[in-house]
């Protein structure tokens, strides 16, 4: 009998993969301060991003960053659009808003590009391809030593918001990716027990 060891050797890295999807958690984008990455880190970084499942190669997704004064610029838009929808929200919200793109260093927004005249392949799929572009850039933003938060939240699902940053009417935000270098220890929480998740189907 083969030694399944030697069918399927453990390649190099993979105790060090393991433990980064492991060790993977959020650091809360307040948390988040400069220095960020570099350009030629931030490329390296979403050339691991983009390895990411694509039906049909549609490369459903692109990048948008927001960093430096045009962070505060875009702040500044968010609380303009936030009063005028609501007049009556208190002056702390406002505030918020104006704050949101102002912690973190960077932010990479990653937009979902979902073709409504591309019927071969389901824009869920797309969508989900995106997603998986966010989660990658999280662990990439981690093996480089730096802290990340996927952030949504409103101005993720406003018109304004979305013609503010460019987008057509076939795009979407699938997350606001803030990158920078952690000010503390990032939380931990409880994590589900994979076991209590699994079922197996029986015919």
């Amino acid at each position: 009998m083969n030694n399944p060891e030697s069918v399927n050797p453990v390649p190099d890295g993979a105790d060090h993969a393991r433990k980064l999807l492991e060790t993977r958690r959020s650091v809360p984008a307040r948390q988040l301060a400069a220095p960020g990455p570099d350009r030629s880190t931030l490329l390296r970084m979403l050339t691991a991003a983009v390895r990411v499942p694509d039906h049909g190669r549609r490369e459903p997704f692109r990048f948008i960053t927001i960093e430096g004064p045009a962070r505060v610029a875009l702040g500044n838009q968010l609380a303009d659009i936030a009063l005028a929808t609501n007049p009556d929200a208190a002056p702390a919200t406002i505030e918020k808003d104006r704050k949101r793109f102002c912690h973190a260093p960077l932010v990479v927004a990653v937009v979902a590009v979902l073709d409504e005249e591309d019927t071969r392949i389901p824009a869920q799929e797309r969508l989900l391809t995106a997603g998986c572009v966010c989660f990658s850039l999280l662990l990439a933003a981690q093996a480089e030593g730096f802290g990340a938060q996927w952030l949504t939240g409103w101005p993720a699902y406003d018109d304004g918001v979305c013609t503010t940053l460019g987008l057509t009417a076939q795009e979407r935000i699938a997350g606001f990716i803030h990158i920078g270098t952690p000010t503390q220890d990032a939380p931990e929480r409880e994590r589900p027990d994979p076991a209590d998740l699994l079922t197996a189907w029986q015919p």
